[in-house]
């Protein structure tokens, strides 16, 4: 049994080339434009929960059915939001990132092995 790595398929040159490439950079940018919007919503989304919990007392401990209120549901709702946000993005993904990705990966691979 061989204790030797073998050689990379790929050159580093070849890792900057791609880096370099519109393909990539389309990439990355499909990515920004779904994580950044969703980040800064999220991100408000929470602090008007926290916002309302110091701030709005009253709102917040209101009763709508029984022991359950406003804050509660307010809470949970993170809770949704997360998940919906995972699904989301997932979906995102598997539409528009993972193809050009998979596609970058077997050019890089393509290219890599005939150095």
């Amino acid at each position: 049994m061989s204790t030797e790595t073998p050689a990379p398929a790929v050159t580093p040159d070849r890792y900057v080339a791609v880096q370099r490439s519109d393909e990539f950079a389309g990439l990355r940018k499909a990515l920004r434009n779904f994580v950044f919007p969703m980040t800064v919503a999220f991100f408000l989304w929470y602090a008007l929960y926290v916002i309302l919990s110091a701030y709005a007392r009253d709102f917040m401990g209101t009763k709508l059915v029984g022991n359950i209120n406003v804050a509660l549901v307010f809470g949970l709702l993170q809770f949704v939001s997360t998940f919906l946000i995972a699904w989301l993005y997932s979906r995102h993904a598997d539409r528009k990132l993972d193809p050009v990705a998979d596609r970058i990966r077997a050019e890089l691979e393509q290219g890599g092995e005939g150095a």
